[in-house]
């Protein structure tokens, strides 16, 4: 009688707890993300950092609030996405237009709500928490008129990352790192820079978007040196976001039948602005007459007669 009792009570337990999560899963704060199956492009100086990321959380030793900052496109959400995939925890997102209310004092009582549900989570050490964009609640406080408010809502954010569960993780990602509150940014156990991207970074990234795209497209033709003095008209060099997108779409629209028409929609989409002598100006990037012949559809031959004859 005893065994049983003790396994109803697991039973009883097991359910209880599962219906807890489907409640906060359900709320209007959080939204359920699936985890990035996609490729993602990284410098080996952030890929450390989210390799030390992982131990950190497996060790369980309390180390569980992250703040990714950096510049759009940079990877900083993907990333997020990609360690959840990793240490196989669900993913919630939360939703700050459910959060910033223009009622006295109802922004502080959302956050106490958010952070509620949070702790609530019956199995903590399986989820982790995205606060993207985090400057968007942050934004919403500096510029309010109301200062008390301002005051109560910072407090409460405060406050509350403090009582976080130590078995949950918490990350949250920035565009605005440099007005961020100091106050805010030591609640962090680590701040990763996502903006570490070399130029070579760039173009090995470059490299690999073809490589993979390749694999979905007939009749993609490679030109690694063509590709990177495309991009390197950049100023300032696209990031990995922008570059996937600027690629992926002058693939998409390529002609099948010509290898190299991505390179031309690839140097169009990039050089609008384009000088009124084209032909001076990509010599004088050392693009060579054949490169020229892709990408403005005239021959060679043409090109270099032009060229000399200063046209």
């Amino acid at each position: 009688n005893e065994l049983s009792d003790y396994i109803l009570s697991l039973l009883s337990s097991s359910y209880t707890l599962f219906q807890q999560d489907t409640l906060v899963s359900q709320s209007t704060y959080f939204t359920l993300l699936q985890n990035s199956k996609e490729p993602l492009y990284l410098p080996e100086c952030i890929q450390n950092d989210l390799i030390g990321i992982a131990n950190a959380i497996n060790k369980n030793i309390g180390i569980n609030k992250f703040l990714f900052e950096g510049e759009p496109g940079t990877g900083k959400t993907e990333s997020v996405k990609q360690l959840a995939r990793i240490l196989n925890r669900k993913l919630y997102s939360v939703n700050f237009d459910s959060i910033i209310d223009s009622k006295l004092g109802q922004t502080a009582k959302n956050i106490s709500s958010v952070f509620k549900e949070i702790n609530s989570f019956s199995r903590p050490s399986e989820v982790i928490v995205l606060f993207d964009e985090i400057d968007a609640l942050a934004l919403d406080r500096l510029n309010s008129d109301d200062l008390r408010e301002m005051g109560r809502a910072t407090s409460t954010l405060l406050k509350s990352m403090d009582s976080l569960n130590s078995n949950l993780v918490l990350v949250a990602t920035t565009n605005l790192f440099k007005a961020f509150d100091k106050a805010l940014s030591r609640r962090f156990d680590a701040i990763i820079n996502f903006n570490r991207y070399s130029k070579e970074d760039l173009m090995e990234i470059a490299d690999a978007i073809i490589d993979e795209q390749s694999s979905k497209f007939d009749g993609i033709g490679k030109n690694s040196r063509l590709l990177h003095k495309i991009i390197s008209l950049c100023n300032p060099l696209p990031m990995p976001g922008d570059l996937k997108n600027l690629l992926k779409t002058s693939i998409a629209f390529s002609d099948p039948l010509n290898p190299m028409d991505y390179l031309k929609r690839l140097y169009k989409a990039i050089s609008r602005d384009a000088p009124e002598n084209e032909l001076k100006f990509l010599n004088e990037k050392g693009f060579t007459c054949r490169e020229m012949e892709i990408l403005v559809g005239i021959s060679k031959s043409e090109i270099s007669r032009m060229l000399k004859d200063g046209e």
